[in-house]
């Protein structure tokens, strides 16, 4: 235990800086300050130390000097046991504690500032105050956040003044962070004023997942330090251990469902959506969204963009006598769940419910890192640049559906196809899709059979069930992430019944693939933008 009877304040956030010094002085703490601290504490009424008191020199140029001095830093960092001789032969008087945030380098960054304000605004005796403190953790306290005031006057007051050693140490770490930090913003800042590009990521709070992809693999799940929001906010209400797969797919559950209109269901399997819906009632949008591929659906992962009712989940039969009829998905993740939904859910006692706002996963930046490289790009956040009809025939495309449509190819892997379709009037619904093939022609031939499975389903072998078919397929329409290369994928859409297409265009040979479609009778538009995701 470290008894805190001198105290060096200096900082730009005085957010409780006052209560804390009152209380540091009530404990017959000495408080040392600079500038414009100093001047808010004596306007308080607490009796305060002048730094030059302690250096011996007054402040200097505009400020730039005030801290820095062989008095400040060795009270700061010399060993109090081996080296206390020598500190008093030096008139050395020790400081235990250093409460100190940086110039707000990070806010004035934000606000647009020039390269002189900038320069301005890099803190150079406060990073090596901290740092003295810090590396001398064993005899200093040093505190960077004034979150940590009211559990620090807690700790001294039970222990009359004094702080235990774990305190310090964590404080240190906390510290180091802190400014390193500070360096990596200001580092990256000065590299952009360059018009060059670098980057530098700091992550915590690690959780150790129970293995990684697969079981001999380990895995963590850490946050990045310093942001409001993170996907690692999530709160699991129920079940067993989230996994790293369950990870991924829940992200891709998430994307899927985050700008969709009204309500949405995503059902994930392998981080791709084999079902999506978006309409008016949350129960039937789930109903179509696991239609769309009931047998993938199971063991799936299912993302809702609004909270949760009984009635919706009860779509699931987790109190069915009969174990067949219940319905099995590893993970259910939305805003919100109603006390009764979440009854319900926990009647699974292994199925993990998870609260995360789809609408909070907004990342500007997308980011791959591969074996000491890092990809990095603007997120996949747009869906057109353009509508233009490039064939004889102008099919009448509805609004919503096309948004749907671009929105749910853009979260499928490509080589991406999907077939979107209206139902009941106001549902939009993934009727069938083909992902992550070495070619197009093999995803569309997946998309077309994944349809026609679905919709035999729901003709229920009635007479006539071809043509029911290929009626409901041409009010679809056949929605590409990437040109199409070849007349061939036209040619399977159409003889599957396929009416309308759209795609980016862009291909050498989309002459030839407009001809196909004009052949047959089939509209195709160009959207100008392609959606790849690897």
């Amino acid at each position: 235990m470290i008894k805190i009877k001198r105290a060096l304040i200096s900082v730009s956030d005085k957010t409780g800086v006052i209560d804390f010094a009152a209380a540091l002085e009530r404990q017959n703490c000495e408080i040392i300050s600079t500038g414009g601290t100093k001047k808010v504490l004596e306007e308080a009424g607490i009796v305060v130390t002048d730094i030059s008191k302690v250096t011996g020199n007054p402040e200097a140029f505009g400020g730039r000097m005030k801290t820095i001095s062989f008095q400040i830093e060795s009270a700061l960092l010399y060993d109090r046991e081996k080296d206390a001789k020598e500190a008093s032969a030096l008139g050395i008087e020790p400081i235990d504690m250093v409460v100190c945030n940086l110039y707000p380098f990070a806010k004035v960054r934000a606000q647009g500032a020039d390269l002189p304000e900038l320069i301005e605004n890099i803190d150079i005796g406060g990073p090596t105050m901290v740092r003295a403190s810090a590396k001398n953790y064993k005899y200093v306290a040093t505190v960077v956040d004034p979150e940590d005031y009211p559990v620090l006057l807690e700790e001294l007051a039970e222990n009359r003044g004094a702080l235990k050693e774990e305190t310090r140490f964590k404080l240190m770490r906390k510290a180091f962070n802190h400014t390193a930090d500070y360096d990596s913003l200001i580092a990256t800042t000065m590299d952009e004023q360059a018009g060059e590009l670098s980057l530098r990521f700091a992550f915590d709070q690690a959780k150790k997942l129970r293995y990684g992809e697969n079981a001999h693999q380990d895995g963590y799940f850490l946050r990045q330090r310093g942001v409001d929001r993170s996907y690692y906010d999530m709160n699991v209400l129920h079940g067993k251990e989230i996994s790293y797969n369950n990870m991924v797919d829940m992200y891709a559950a998430i994307e899927s469902v985050r700008d969709m209109r009204q309500h949405a269901c995503a059902v994930i399997k392998h981080a791709n959506p084999c079902g999506l819906c978006t309409g008016d009632d949350q129960r039937t949008v789930l109903e179509y969204a696991w239609a769309g591929d009931p047998i993938s659906a199971f063991g799936s992962v299912i993302a809702f963009n609004t909270a949760v009712t009984l009635e919706t989940v009860k779509f699931f039969y987790l109190d069915a006598t009969d174990r067949s009829e219940r319905k099995f998905v590893e993970i259910i993740v939305a805003p919100g769940f109603t006390e009764e939904a979440l009854e319900y859910l926990s009647l699974h006692k292994n199925l993990r419910v998870v609260e995360y706002d789809s609408h909070f996963l907004t990342p500007q930046k997308d980011m791959k890192f591969l074996h000491n490289a890092l990809l990095y790009q603007d997120s996949d956040l747009k869906i057109k640049d353009k509508m233009e009809c490039v064939t004889k025939v102008n099919p009448k495309i509805d609004d919503e559906l096309l948004d749907f449509g671009l929105k749910a190819v853009r979260q499928i892997k490509s080589n991406a196809i999907c077939v979107v379709r209206k139902v009941e009037k106001s549902y939009c619904q993934l009727l069938g899709m083909g992902c992550g093939q070495p070619n197009r022609l093999n995803s569309t031939e997946l998309t077309i059979k994944r349809c026609h499975e679905n919709l035999l389903n729901e003709c229920n072998q009635e007479d006539n069930w071809e043509k029911t078919i290929n009626k409901k397929m041409s009010e679809g329409i056949l929605v590409s992430d990437a040109f199409f290369p070849f007349p061939d994928n036209i040619e399977i859409a159409h003889t599957a019944g396929i009416k309308t297409i759209v795609q980016p265009g862009g291909s050498m040979r989309d002459k030839s693939v407009i001809a196909k479609a004009d052949e047959l009778g089939v509209g195709m538009v160009f959207t100008g933008m392609r959606h790849f995701k690897h």
